[in-house]
């Protein structure tokens, strides 16, 4: 291991440290290192748009929005190409859960996702990107 110092603005400190408390680390270079892992991998996924990756979508959405169920439908039809598989689970009663699996390269995956998750009316989304070795998976 290296050690390396840094500096941090007391308000980056104090929110570095809620993190670490939230999430149980054991002490700030933990924590840091998982961030800096997190942006590393980030960094990579970005640099890597054209190769492919399985992508797992998630979002969560108001079903009682005007035409968004229909919008959100209608999406994944025109990009049917790139979905493999779809999970629908209905949460409460104004709450859906929505689930994607995705097939396709990295700029379009992470492109779709980003189209549904702007949508008004979906409360919460996110996408985990996973690179796929030589087009296999």
């Amino acid at each position: 291991m290296q050690r390396v110092t840094i500096t941090l603005d007391d308000d980056l400190m104090q929110e570095l440290d809620v993190l670490i408390a939230a999430r149980g680390d054991q002490n700030r270079s933990e924590a840091i290192r998982d961030l800096v892992r997190t942006g590393l991998k980030e960094a990579t996924r970005n640099s890597k748009g054209d190769e492919p990756c399985i992508g797992v979508l998630s979002y969560v959405y108001d079903h009682a929005a005007r035409d968004l169920a229909r919008r959100l439908t209608n999406t994944f039809h025109h990009h049917h190409d790139l979905t493999i598989a779809s999970l629908h689970v209905h949460l409460d009663a104004e709450n859906c859960l929505e689930v994607g699996i995705l097939k396709g390269s990295m700029n379009e995956v992470q492109h779709f996702a980003d189209h549904i998750t702007a949508e008004r009316a979906v409360r919460h989304g996110s996408v985990q990107i996973i690179p796929v070795q030589d087009g296999k998976g």
